[in-house]
């Protein structure tokens, strides 16, 4: 039997740090105000020369150290984003060019916050139709780029970076990613959006004056949405598999809101260190939420052989799944 596995992660992340006492002097706010709604202290922030392609490529070059391979080993590169260098070509195409991945066949993949859990489900389908044998998936986003610096509604919250994972096919064994469960609800795609740039707003000055290349989010519905929606799928992993939440060494959930990741972990019956926070340090960085916690993770000793991690994640459009691996 194949099974796609993880055999290394990475991750990249900008310098420079905005702390909530910088925001302090930017917007009506506080440190406290901050911690205590959003549990984030500090984010990073890309600098100028810096995009969502060097991040991703830092990330993928420590992801294949760590894997022992080559880039010209790899032969997928999928990268979630809703913040790629250019609407086209794709970022990932930009990442091949940069590691010299020559045998890769590249494409970014869109779904918000949700992009690296998407992704990798993505690249596991190709890897156990046989077709592809070693994939690069990325999150990747320089959220800093599309935020409106006078909003305290969702200034406060991104931040940017990125993280990856090689994922190959492996005959035999238990160890590999052992489901996935992908859902979208494009019913609610105005709870949080960015609608400048594309061809229904194209990048006119008037839409450029209007604000609309600026994220936009309804914090109270998303909150309430993104607790539902993690639980639910999160549970539903669990429940394919044959396990509860005790069973679980580590839960990684997108890294929103504390008060999200308390609430989702709190229906899971998980609670202190099985549930890895680093939101704090980072802020909501989307689809690079989630891999650069995985790699700090495993970094830190948290994950061992054979130990039973779930990744969960929510985002635009609506979007949202989960992924159970045995390490």
């Amino acid at each position: 039997m194949i099974r796609a596995r993880i055999t290394g992660t990475g991750s990249a992340l900008p310098e420079k740090v905005l702390s909530n006492f910088d925001l302090e002097k930017m917007v009506d706010t506080t440190d406290e105000w901050i911690v205590a709604r959003t549990g984030i202290s500090q984010r990073r922030i890309a600098s100028e020369g810096e995009y969502t392609s060097t991040f991703a490529t830092l990330a993928a070059q420590r992801a294949l150290e760590a894997a022992g391979v080559s880039a010209d080993e790899i032969d997928l590169i999928i990268l979630g984003t809703l913040t790629p260098d250019f609407p086209f070509p794709a970022t990932a195409c930009l990442v091949q060019q940069n590691l010299g991945a020559k045998n890769a066949f590249c494409f970014d993949l869109s779904a918000a916050c949700s992009g690296f859990v998407f992704a990798l489900a993505t690249a596991e389908k190709y890897l156990l139709s046989g077709t592809h044998k070693k994939a690069l998936v990325i999150g990747a986003e320089v959220l800093s780029r599309i935020i409106d610096w006078k909003d305290r509604n969702t200034c406060l919250l991104f931040g940017d970076g990125a993280g990856a994972v090689v994922l190959e096919a492996v005959e035999g064994g238990d160890n590999g990613l052992l489901s996935t469960h992908m859902y979208s609800d494009g019913n609610f795609w105005e709870i949080l959006y960015q609608t400048g740039s594309g061809n229904r707003n194209p990048a006119t000055q008037a839409n450029l004056d209007a604000g609309l290349v600026y994220l936009t989010m309804q914090g109270n519905e998303v909150f309430k949405y993104a607790v539902r929606a993690m639980a639910e799928v999160s549970l539903e992993a669990l429940e394919k598999n044959g396990i509860t939440g005790e069973d679980l060494t580590l839960f990684i959930a997108h890294q929103a809101n504390q008060r999200i990741i308390d609430a989702v972990g709190k229906r899971l019956n998980l609670t202190g260190e099985r549930v890895f926070v680093n939101l704090d340090r980072y802020g909501n960085t989307s689809a690079a939420s989630i891999p650069i916690a995985l790699d700090e993770a495993v970094r830190g000793g948290r994950v061992k052989e054979g130990d039973l991690v779930l990744l969960s994640a929510f985002g635009g459009g609506l979007t949202w799944g989960s992924a159970l691996l045995r390490w």
